[in-house]
């Protein structure tokens, strides 16, 4: 089981991913989750461990440093009354990664609102976030989308 769980701080899941193997040996770092849940700020360094064959940033490292931030960010305000799990995602790879990558994942409360409005009487949503990885110059290496279906739980 992963050292995090859903009734750890933003601080402490932060701890406990940062100290994840998944992420740890991937170079993943989660540099920030912010208190109400609305943000988190992801970096992997280019290292020897993580690079392809051309030596840029591998695939994979790049759709690993997102992958679970959209959904425990709308969950954890969301509250536990609903279901939010990832339905599709994908990734557009724009440039090669030749260096530090990061990711802010942002969850604003305008948003949250407009989910919980849409699902109030146990509606399904399926709905796409975009989130950029961007180079150390502001340049998008990559670019993923994620489709984060959300339902009020039946017995709540």
């Amino acid at each position: 089981m992963p050292p995090f769980s859903r009734d750890q701080t933003p601080e402490q899941l932060r701890q406990g991913i940062n100290s994840w193997p998944t992420f740890a040996t991937q170079e993943i770092e989660v540099l920030e989750i912010a208190d109400d849940w609305s943000r988190a700020v992801i970096r992997l360094d280019l290292t020897e461990d993580n690079s392809n064959y051309f030596g840029t940033a591998f695939g994979g490292s790049l759709f690993s440093m997102i992958d679970p931030f959209v959904v425990i960010l709308l969950a954890n305000q969301m509250g536990e009354d609903f279901t939010v799990w990832d339905k599709v995602v994908e990734i557009d790879f724009v440039r090669p990664g030749a260096g530090p990558v990061t990711a802010i994942v942002e969850m604003p409360a305008n948003v949250v609102e407009e989910v919980r409005a849409a699902t109030a009487h146990g509606e399904k949503l399926l709905r796409w976030f975009e989130v950029p990885l961007l180079a150390e110059d502001g340049s998008v290496v990559a670019v993923q989308r994620r489709q984060i279906y959300v339902r009020k739980r039946r017995d709540a």
